[in-house]
């Protein structure tokens, strides 16, 4: 599959061991109730999350050098997201992950991140001119000189940072220019415990967008050139499975970019689609589609984006 492409993205692939039981995470014990296997990984899962939703997606981050044993990259393909153009190397292996999930859909991930990340700085600027988003995670740090030359090149860079090493993820954050972090995360980087007061903390003239997650509380917003903060609630819901809802955010969030909308507008088409994800077991099983994304919108009990402050 090749062609033009809307969003590109790098990160680990990743094969999930998911066990559900019938007690909370923090009972000390509990009965297996199931067993699954998903395919997983931030970015890639959220590079088929757009695909789903009938975006034109590619993968080009470091894929196994054995194309016929690659059971991630076949993943990607079968989802329809392209990998014609992501590097090959012989030692580039999945994180594998074991996910053990609560029955109010809350989870604890335990991972084996031995793998490597980022892409080759060899990546030519014209696969990347071709996209108008880039998706990176954390990992990304391996890699900011790709990064920084798709800043040049227009792309948006949508960022999904979740833990820091120092420097090299400041470095990350100052070159996203949207930032789509989970609330705790970014309350542990700036030291800020309210929304609001972080959203003003990270932002730069040159961010275009700060996105804080919440899950079932829902996103934080600053847009540029807007003199207001926002809060788009979540969709009350049975969570199944809450593995990937993240990464689904991420995924419509920039699939909303590529179709002109401004930010707040792009979260509340990701809280829909987060939402429908986690009513599934695993990390790709319930994705939705964008018809499904519009139907939940249009419901008359659908959360709408509430003004919060000015952020002056």
């Amino acid at each position: 599959m090749t062609g033009n492409l809307q969003v590109l993205g790098f990160g680990a692939l990743a094969i999930d061991d998911i066990i559900y039981v019938d007690s909370p995470l923090g009972a000390g014990k509990g009965k297996v109730t199931n067993r699954t296997k998903d395919h997983g990984g931030n970015v890639a899962t959220a590079l088929v999350a757009v695909a789903k939703l009938g975006g034109r997606a590619g993968f080009i981050g470091w894929l196994s050098d054995q194309p016929l044993t690659d059971v991630g990259a076949h993943e990607l393909e079968r989802h329809g997201v392209d990998i014609s153009f992501a590097p090959r190397r012989s030692d580039a292996k999945p994180i594998r992950s074991v996910i053990t999930v609560a029955p109010d859909g809350d989870r604890f991930i335990a991972y084996d991140d031995d793998v490597p990340h980022g892409t080759s700085d060899a990546l030519a600027d014209s696969v990347l001119a071709q996209a108008q988003v880039l998706l990176i995670d954390g990992y990304a740090m391996h890699a900011d000189m790709i990064v920084a030359r798709a800043r040049k090149l227009g792309l948006a860079v949508v960022a999904d940072i979740e833990w820091t090493v120092g420097p090299a993820t400041e470095r990350l954050i100052r070159l996203s220019n949207h930032l789509v972090l989970p609330l705790k995360f970014a309350q542990t980087y700036t030291g800020e415990a309210k929304a609001t007061a972080i959203l003003r903390k990270l932002w730069s003239d040159d961010r275009s967008a700060v996105v804080l997650t919440e899950g079932d509380r829902g996103a934080y917003i600053r847009q540029k050139d807007d003199v207001v903060l926002w809060h788009v609630p979540a969709y009350k819901v049975r969570a199944v499975d809450t593995t990937g809802a993240g990464d689904c955010f991420h995924g419509a969030y920039a699939f909303a970019l590529t179709q002109g909308k401004q930010p707040v507008a792009c979260a509340v088409y990701a809280t829909a689609a987060a939402a429908i994800s986690v009513t599934g077991r695993g990390g790709r099983m319930a994705l939705p589609d964008h018809n499904a994304c519009v139907a939940w919108m249009a419901k008359e009990n659908a959360p709408v984006p509430i003004p919060i402050t000015s952020p002056d």
